[in-house]
């Protein structure tokens, strides 16, 4: 093979690329403050990721999903007090008791999916409406359920306002799903439930996966993998203890 050496008008060229793309990256760091805190989180996240796997065989999260995680502005999915805070790998708080999780959870929990393209995603705890994002940005179609009514207002207002407004949000019991929208080709639930809500396994398309942490409040938890198999029959899988807050139910 033989190395091919610029001449003088293309080094010009190369060197006149070079400052056109440092101007617009520049430009879009002017515009965004927060775009390199969100390039350190996700360098992060793939870290974590990485010391997770015990670095035999590194886990590799989809590029897509680390996209989608690099372009949502999760400064704006938190309280006003928090920004500084919000790129950081840690849940934070949102008020009523409730947190947005921590970014690396984010990130797996979406992974863990494997959605199909333009796949239709239930969410269980909407919260801020973060996760609800992440999952829009990927092109899926998107429903969320939040059992608080402030923070269900909150989030659909925050998501239209971040340009995520596709995503449909119900206030209500998110135990019971959301059958008339059923079913899904993946369900995350962002709270921590004694069992796998049975009535989410139904609306669970064959063929799709649940991501759940399960367990008490308080005590070990464990997020599971859930999976419909072809022919209906329930695959689960426990993949590392993790810490929610609990699934809040209606009396």
């Amino acid at each position: 093979m033989r190395l091919v050496r610029p001449g003088a008008a293309n080094l010009r060229s190369l060197l006149a690329a070079a400052a056109t793309l440092f101007v617009v990256l520049a430009s879009a760091a002017a515009d965004d403050p927060y775009a390199p805190a969100r390039v350190e989180m996700v360098r992060t996240i793939e870290e974590i990721a990485n010391a997770a796997s015990g670095g035999a065989t590194p886990r590799v999260l989809d590029a897509r999903v680390l996209d989608a995680m690099r372009r949502v502005p999760r400064h704006d999915f938190v309280p006003a007090d928090l920004k500084d805070q919000a790129y950081e790998d840690r849940p934070l708080p949102i008020g009523y008791g409730q947190t947005i999780s921590q970014p690396y959870i984010v990130a797996l929990m979406t992974d863990l999916l494997r959605l199909p393209p333009g796949g239709r995603a239930l969410e269980i705890g909407t919260g801020s409406g973060y996760q609800a994002a992440v999952l829009a940005a990927l092109g899926y179609e998107v429903y969320t359920i939040e059992i608080v009514p402030a923070l269900a207002e909150q989030a659909a207002a925050r998501l239209v306002a971040t340009g995520f407004g596709a995503v449909e949000v119900r206030q209500g019991d998110g135990f019971f799903g959301w059958p008339d929208k059923a079913p899904f080709d993946g369900i995350v639930v962002t709270a921590a439930s004694p069992q796998i809500p049975p009535p989410l396994l139904e609306q669970l398309k064959p063929g799709g996966r649940m991501v759940i942490p399960v367990g008490a409040a308080f005590l070990v938890q464990q997020l599971m993998l859930v999976e419909k198999l072809p022919d209906g029959t329930i695959r689960t899988d426990a993949l590392l203890p993790v810490a929610f807050v609990p699934l809040t139910r209606q009396e």
